[in-house]
């Protein structure tokens, strides 16, 4: 199996995830496809064939805990759950057994119970005796109504009888049939079994039956599982980590003894088995129901885990737990998602199955000790319970981090709290000078070469504010960014600010910069020159500098110049004047502005993969340099679309702007600065509805824009199951008189 140890997972984009598993071996190419478009989904068709009355699917998140050695095999465990913490508590427990080797476990045996109940027996004691005489028989009988389970290497293994004395007074017999069922769950199977017995031992005991049907109970299917933990694991401090140690067994102690505290110390551990259970297709109720029968075997009702330490003071841990699951069978063959996460488990039998959900219930169970010993449970919750506040108070995606640290900071996590933090934020917003980001509908890297480009504005997507400090520092919350403004800066945004102070006649300005954006970075969303824009416009009224905005246009051309080489000045003059336009740029700058009727339906979405404008400027050069013919003419078929690109989105004529989209797009992917992720979201946007689609920006990473009449919460929708993110677009449009 490939290594399951896959560091900075969490930090990745959906999309970098899947494709990070499939480079590593766990995920085939083709379930990579189907996780990335979503066709891992259970149908409502496929559904309606499962339960009754289907009206819909119900979705939860499927993710992924790394880091698990079960047995000296390198295992990924797929979870369905939508309780926060527990990926992030699993995959911590696995990489801090990996140092020892992982976990290791043993299913012995594998079988499931079946229970004929028999009553009204004349001699209890005279009929218990006859169906032990009858065992062989009983066992041929069963065996017989599945034949291909016996050859298989399965079938029925035991009979076994059991007297029970009722409240009454009256006796009961218990047939309990043992069955081995392979790699199925077998409750099917078993039931089948019983069903077909119940009337031949009605007969041998002399009595009537009452029940017929399997146990939940698994105790002949009991799986353990065990690891060791060196305190260096538990904590950098050797006398903090034994402190840890010791009230983990505490912990552990107590839920022998208190079956209260024990109830929740084994919800803990079914926190990690469930999900497993669930991601695999099999019955997580019936799984539950067996461990905490289990878990009260002797009349009292305990942990099902032992934790201690060894004599040179690591901690261990065991488990032992009743797991029957199955890896073949009716429902996990109708649903793909559940292929899917087995084959990603590298699973091939249900006895390996079994031993990884003991393995991860000992996991999940020594994360929430570890934590209820150290910093308590509370930690991670709370920051997991500020971020779903923060959202639901309207904490925009690039604002949501820092209100959370707030609200955490403030100790107060109310959602009236975050509102007030969003509102505050906001308003800094603002009242900071503007920048407006780009979208490039026509004309990429043509308009590099004096040809027509089609632009849209994203109006307000960066503000900034410009205030006298002597400390001097850039800070851009959402890109965690803040760096020194200093005098011999020489790159990055620092040397930005200090040549637009220079064009700005106030060289020796010391002020501090706060930028907001809603743009991400390196997208090919004009992030750069919206800032050059809003820095500009912000250093200027801080430094009672009048400036008008052809002025600001030319400056912030000149940051573009130390950001990307040779730029059009498309991106400057967007962020500037904040205006649809038609551009074109020989010896001097001919914007066009567009006044438009109606805003167009676009979608703008962009992954995980940054695209260099500088880098895919300097590649085109370098390629045209080498077929100037061939180029020139590409250059010319963009240009003309752009032109006729105008002419459409004036007439809202979004049929024809669709189709010179999806042309351009071609014709760009000629120029060699498309990538794999973007023809995907190019082809997702246009199987779910857009009429046009192509890469927006330099390339070579970065964004798309979909054009997509009625159609933009299903393509916004589609994106975002498949793991890449949207921005909202205000154009603005004619004014009605």
């Amino acid at each position: 199996m490939p290594d399951a140890r896959i560091p900075g997972l969490y930090r990745q984009g959906i999309a970098a995830r899947i494709r990070e598993l499939e480079s590593r071996g766990w995920l085939s190419a083709e379930d990579a496809r189907r996780l990335g478009n979503g066709h891992h989904l259970l149908s409502v068709a496929a559904a309606d064939t499962m339960i009754e009355n289907v009206i819909a699917t119900f979705a939860l998140p499927l993710a992924i805990a790394p880091n698990f050695i079960v047995n000296g095999v390198e295992r990924l465990v797929p979870l369905v759950v939508e309780e926060p913490s527990i990926v992030a508590a699993l995959s911590g427990a696995a990489r801090m057994a990996r140092c020892t080797g992982g976990f290791t476990a043993a299913a012995e045996t594998a079988m499931l119970t079946g229970q004929i109940h028999v009553s009204a027996m004349t001699d209890a004691d005279k009929a218990k005796a006859a169906l032990e005489g009858a065992a062989a028989h009983l066992l041929d009988a069963a065996n017989a109504v599945h034949p291909r389970m016996l050859e298989r290497g399965g079938g029925a293994r035991e009979i076994e009888i059991r007297k029970l004395c009722m409240d009454d007074g009256s006796d009961l017999l218990v047939v309990h049939l043992h069955v081995d069922s392979c790699d199925a769950m077998g409750a099917n199977l078993v039931n089948t079994m019983c069903e077909a017995l119940a009337p031949q031992v009605a007969e041998i005991a002399g009595g009537r039956i009452a029940l017929r049907i399997l146990s939940n109970l698994t105790d002949r299917s009991l799986v353990t599982a065990g690891v060791r933990l060196p305190l260096k694991v538990l904590a950098d401090d050797p006398g903090e980590a034994a402190v840890i140690r010791d009230g983990i067994i505490l912990a552990d102690r107590i839920a022998h003894a208190d079956p209260y505290r024990a109830a929740t110390h084994n919800k803990g551990i079914m926190n990690g088995i469930d999900p497993l259970v669930i991601a695999t297709g099999n019955d997580w109720r019936a799984i539950e129901a067996g461990a905490h029968a289990f878990a009260c075997r002797d009349g009292q009702y305990r942990s099902l885990t032992c934790w201690k330490s060894a004599e040179n003071g690591d901690l261990v841990g065991e488990i032992t737990v009743p797991l029957k699951p199955g890896v073949v069978g009716g429902t996990i063959a109708a649903n793909p998602a559940t292929r899917v996460c087995l084959r990603m488990t590298g699973i091939s039998s249900a006895r390996e199955l079994a031993e990884l959900m003991a393995a991860v219930g000992l996991a999940q169970n020594f994360a929430a000790l570890r934590a209820l010993a150290g910093a308590g449970i509370q930690a991670g919750h709370m920051r997991l319970h500020a971020r779903s506040v923060a959202a639901s108070a309207g904490a925009s995606p690039d604002m949501l981090d820092d209100v959370v640290a707030e609200l955490l900071e403030d100790g107060d996590v109310k959602e009236w709290k975050a509102r007030e933090i969003v509102q505050a934020r906001n308003s800094v917003r603002e009242a900071g000078e503007p920048g407006a980001g780009k979208v490039i509908l026509l004309g990429e890297h043509a308009v590099v070469y004096g040809r027509h480009a089609l632009a849209i504005p994203i109006p307000n997507a960066v503000s900034a504010v410009a205030l006298a400090d002597s400390s001097e520092q850039i800070t851009i919350p959402e890109w965690n960014i803040r760096e020194s403004v200093a005098a011999d800066a020489r790159n990055g945004l620092a040397h930005a600010v200090r040549l637009i102070a220079t064009e700005l006649g106030v060289p020796d300005a010391r002020v501090s910069i706060q930028l907001h954006t809603r743009l991400p970075r390196a997208m090919g969303l004009g992030s750069s020159a919206a800032m050059a824009v809003a820095i500009t416009r912000a250093v200027a009224r801080a430094c009672s500098v009048d400036i008008a905005d052809d002025e600001v246009n030319r400056i912030a051309f000149e940051c573009e110049k130390l950001a990307h080489g040779t730029p059009s000045g498309v991106d400057n003059t967007l962020a500037c004047f904040a205006e649809p336009m038609l551009f074109r740029r020989t010896d001097q700058l001919l914007a066009q502005p567009l006044e438009l009727e109606h805003a167009p339906p676009l979608v703008i979405a962009y992954g995980d993969q940054a695209g260099q404008t500088i880098e895919q400027v300097a590649a085109v050069r370098a390629r045209r340099e080498q077929q100037e013919a061939f180029y020139e003419s590409l250059f010319d078929e963009i240009d003309a679309l752009s032109v006729a690109g105008s002419e459409a989105l004036l007439a809202s004529n979004y049929a024809e702007l669709g189709g010179l989209m999806n042309m351009c797009h071609g014709l760009l992917n000629a120029l060699q600065v498309s990538t794999p992720q973007l023809e995907t979201m190019v082809a997702l946007a246009r199987h779910s509805g857009a009429i046009g689609a192509k890469l927006t920006g330099a390339g070579g990473g970065g964004s798309i824009v979909a054009l997509c009449p009625g159609k933009q919460e299903a393509v916004s929708r589609a994106m975002h199951e498949a793991g890449f993110r949207t921005l909202a677009l205000q154009t603005k449009t004619r004014k009605k008189h």
